[in-house]
């Protein structure tokens, strides 16, 4: 028994050896058997060949579908009609005809994959049905989201609206009224009325809301910082056991964008949100409040006293890295750099401030398709994400590694670049997923 135990473990070691080499050679511009990459489609063709994407359902959203079977929610008695909430009615009271629809996808200015017709017909599938599959959801949007699906879809994957439409407009409703009396409760109050610490909590997103995304003027705009300060004060202290933590104000510009799109028309530094009723404003920030809120319940260790979850997946990211590019790990750490020099701010912001503004919602698709599981799927994008830059590492003292990774180059990046590291971080998450023991510290 003990020799046969030993064969099998010899045949893994070896498979796995295989694979590590495959992806050390990947890093070095080979390609890899068996694995197909997402690039971007210049011109229109079949929809692309894409790693299969798979992910077992997690506890919560066992607990989401099995609510959605039985729903359990308090009707709303002012409203006399029944509202068809699926795409398949939006689709139907915008246009009666294909053609309009086809036009429509032709204009989206979108990465190649997620303007793809094909997927576009498969999304309105999904989510016009009465109940939405969580799980088809998740897989479609792993690789990208149509623009203007961005706000439903997005709802969906966080468990803020629920998989009912029936239920859906009923439930918002109410969240976004819940939203409104907090504000009311706790922020639309004389300072005389608040602690020293809520006074000094208050300040400091006071501070820090100018210095939200400062490369997108839009975000510099007194009525988008109000808004940003009401959210992210609301939020703290309805959650006082992480408060307000600097970075979670990067977390709420993806969410203000895409809910605000269902409103404003053209490029976001052309918006300007005056031109919304106060109503539609506080619709728009309840959205971003709850949808913060889910994200969150998901990695709340990464933000209480010491945020010890971002130090346990920094040490993971280490390990990681170490495991697939020795050469770049032993360099740095005969240079002095610690991984939590440059990668707290990764995880602590989930690198907004590290690539274009407009790459984020095509990054966030992915983040909020992983669900429960984002966080460990984290390590596996930002070590693709590091090792983008291998060769220019190993040719790096610690002053010029600092240097370089506090300013990466990614300032010209397309969804191609995005797309490559995503493609890596699937390939590596499969493949280390498998061999959990090559892993252990």
């Amino acid at each position: 028994m003990e020799g046969r135990e030993e064969e099998q473990q010899k045949r893994d070691d070896s498979r796995f050896n295989q694979t590590l080499k495959n992806v050390q050679g990947f890093l070095k511009g080979r390609s890899i058997p068996g694995k197909v990459l997402l690039t971007r489609r210049p011109d229109p063709t079949p929809e692309p060949v894409s790693p299969t994407y798979h992910r077992s359902l997690s506890e919560n959203d066992a607990v989401r579908n099995e609510r959605s079977d039985n729903p359990v929610e308090v009707e709303d008695n002012n409203s006399s009609k029944k509202h068809d909430n699926t795409y398949a009615g939006k689709l139907r009271s915008n246009s009666s005809s294909g053609e309009q629809l086809a036009k429509q996808v032709q204009n989206l200015k979108i990465g190649g994959r997620s303007s793809d017709y094909a997927r576009v017909m498969k999304f309105n599938k999904v989510l016009s049905e009465t109940t939405v599959i969580l799980e088809k959801l998740r897989e479609l949007a792993w690789s990208g989201v149509p623009h203007y699906m961005r706000p439903d879809v997005w709802r969906l994957l966080l468990g803020y609206a629920p998989p009912n439409s029936d239920r859906r407009e009923a439930v918002l409703r109410r969240k976004r009224l819940e939203y409104l009396e907090s504000v009311g409760q706790f922020y639309d109050l004389p300072d005389s009325e608040r602690s020293d610490d809520e006074i000094n909590m208050l300040r400091q997103i006071a501070v820090d809301c100018p210095r939200t995304v400062p490369d997108v003027s839009f975000f510099q705009q007194a009525q988008v910082q109000k808004s940003l300060e009401r959210i992210l004060y609301t939020w703290a202290i309805r959650h006082p056991a992480s408060g307000y933590v600097q970075g979670i104000n990067d977390l709420v510009t993806p969410f203000l964008v895409i809910f605000l799109s269902e409103y404003l028309e053209g490029d976001v530094e052309s918006w300007t949100m005056s031109d919304l009723s106060a109503a539609k404003v506080s619709d728009v920030e309840a959205d971003c409040y709850w949808c913060l809120t889910k994200l969150l319940d998901g990695m709340q260790d990464h933000y209480t006293f010491a945020q010890p979850g971002i130090q346990r997946l920094v040490f993971k990211l280490k390990e990681l890295v170490r495991r697939i590019d020795e050469p770049v790990a032993r360099h740095m750490e005969e240079q002095g750099l610690e991984f939590l020099q440059f990668a707290f701010r990764w995880y602590n912001c989930l690198l907004i401030r590290e690539i274009p503004f407009s790459l984020i919602n095509r990054l966030w698709d992915t983040y909020l398709a992983e669900g429960d599981a984002l966080p460990d799927f984290l390590v596996y994008i930002y070590a693709s994400f590091l090792l983008t830059w291998s060769d220019e590492l190993k040719k790096l003292d610690f002053q010029e590694m600092v240097m370089f990774l506090q300013h990466l180059p990614t300032q010209t990046w397309t969804d191609q670049e995005l797309e490559m590291v995503l493609s890596r971080a699937y390939m590596w998450h499969s493949m280390f997923n498998n061999s959990p023991n090559h892993l252990a510290s």
